[in-house]
């Protein structure tokens, strides 16, 4: 027994170092060839310029592992069945899932090793990768920004697009400004032209604005609106720098990608109290607007879930950083309690506006959290899953070849790469819980998995048959099967 689990995880060695080398090289060149114009040709370094493609390689690899999985899984599975040795291995009384448990087992020790690569490599990488934009940022203030889109200059606050940016001389023209710093009133200044200079202290953006409009409108006002025209006008962005070091001002000092799951399972706690202080204040101000029930204040606890535990046993082993040792320390205090007003007070009804934008940005950033770390579970968890689905449908198919192995590879990371992007956008809205949305493909194809797996044993003892167009055929007749189902009429045409 030993002997044969040796053997076949011996046969997916090979083919794992081979797709994972390969699927890494090739996103690789892919983001090269996108950066590689944005790096070249601006007096930066070539040290820089390579340290700065290596730090992009920790994120290409958490995401070509677990398809590298899937390959190995897929050729060497096809390997044994097409020439005969599974047939010998089951003449010998072994049954397929005995030959599939070691691969399992491997599965789970890939598992491992990705949680812990994206728990501790990369939030490193991208931590030094960001303080390396941060550096370039200082000496080519244009650098983080692109034409023709909006650019995030403070996240939440100040937004930038341009049509055209000159890199040499860091002048701008047809400039549009989103401000949204105060939540009383949104502004937004257009410009015929503009120029970037990072102010002396190094912190600061200074934004010269030439013929340009400023066209402000209160929330509480939507019909009154007030514009100013300017020949000149200077606009400066203060702690610039340290925004794009932190994801949000006055929180953290990494971003979200940046972090380890213990790191975020704080912040998340921080996050959730800003959420449930911001509530409380919410429904204060309402008690004494509409006199509706006082609510009861609120007090810090940790977010329960995956990362509480897994925390939890971080902190058994002394392994948990001391930051995420005491919560306490970061408990928000508690607000003071508003002051009683009348109902048509302009000054309550204005700090209503701001209650509300203070409640969705809480409820933002502790959604953010939530994905992530439910991101760096769910990566390592599709391991497993992997070898779940890709085995049964190699001895099913032996002689699908690479066609197979290609095909059924990118088709099922496809899917489950596209739930996981689809998954994020939905959850950082709010539309669906941040587990549903990192677990939900998990779960689809560990379903898939699992009914293959207790299906395997079934498959034909002989080579013929079995290949691709097979798999083609069997994959086009379930679906026509399940439209009947419906009471949908498929026609047929033969020639």
């Amino acid at each position: 027994m030993k002997i044969i689990g040796k053997y076949v995880l011996k046969e997916h060695a090979g083919p794992f170092v081979f797709a994972s080398t390969a699927l890494t090289s090739l996103m690789l060149l892919q983001y090269v060839a996108k950066r590689l114009g944005e790096l070249v040709g601006k007096g930066l370094p070539t040290s820089v310029i390579v340290e700065f493609l290596m730090l992009s390689v920790p994120f290409t690899v958490a995401m070509t592992l677990p398809m590298a999985v899937l390959v190995a899984v897929l050729y060497a599975f096809s390997r044994l069945a097409s020439e005969n040795e599974i047939t010998a291995m089951k003449a010998s009384g072994l049954s397929m899932r005995t030959v599939v448990a070691p691969v399992i087992v491997g599965g789970v020790v890939m598992s491992i090793i990705m949680l812990f690569f994206n728990d501790q490599v990369l939030p490193r990488a991208n931590h030094r990768l960001a303080v390396l934009q941060m550096d370039i940022f200082r000496t080519k203030p244009t650098f983080a920004l692109r034409e023709q889109v909006i650019n995030s200059i403070k996240e939440g606050q100040l937004y930038l697009r341009a049509g055209d940016i000159d890199e040499g001389t860091a002048r701008m023209t047809d400039v549009v400004i989103y401000d949204l710093a105060n939540p009383q009133r949104r502004r937004t200044i257009l410009a015929d032209s503009g120029r970037l200079a990072l102010a002396p202290n190094g912190t600061d953006l200074n934004l010269l604005l030439f013929d340009g409009v400023m066209i402000e409108v209160p929330n509480n006002k939507p019909e009154e609106l007030t514009r100013m025209f300017f020949a000149r006008d200077r606009l400066r962005v203060r702690s610039v720098i340290s925004s794009y070091q932190e994801s949000q001002t006055g929180t953290v000092s990494k971003g979200d990608r940046e972090m380890s799951v213990c790191e975020m399972h704080l912040a998340m706690g921080r996050a959730d109290m800003r959420l449930r202080q911001a509530e409380y204040d919410f429904a204060r101000a309402m008690h004494e607007l509409h006199g509706t029930p006082e609510p009861e204040p609120v007090s810090f606890r940790p977010p329960p879930g995956i990362a509480s535990v897994y925390c939890g046993l971080l902190s058994l082993v002394s392994v948990k950083n001391a930051e995420a040792q005491t919560p306490g320390a970061n408990t928000p205090q508690r607000g003071a309690a508003p002051r009683t007003t009348v109902a048509n007070d302009p000054e309550l009804q204005a700090r209503q506006q701001e209650l509300r934008y203070r409640r969705e940005e809480a409820r933002r950033d502790r959604n953010r959290y939530d994905v992530e770390i439910q991101k760096k579970f769910s990566l390592a968890a599709a391991c497993i899953i992997f070898v779940l689905i890709g085995a049964p449908i190699a001895l099913r198919f032996p002689r699908g070849g690479v066609g197979l192995v290609i095909g059924v590879s990118f088709a099922i990371f496809g899917l489950y790469y596209v739930g996981l992007i689809g998954g994020e956008t939905l959850a950082n809205k709010g539309y669906i819980p941040p587990w549903i949305a990192m677990w939900g493909a998990n779960i689809v194809l560990l379903v898939a998995g699992v009914t293959l797996i207790a299906r395997m044993g079934r498959e034909s003892s002989t080579t013929r048959g079995g290949d691709l167009p097979e798999l083609l055929a069997a994959t086009r007749a379930r679906a026509f099967g399940w439209l009947r189902r419906f009471g949908i009429s498929v026609e047929r045409r033969h020639t």
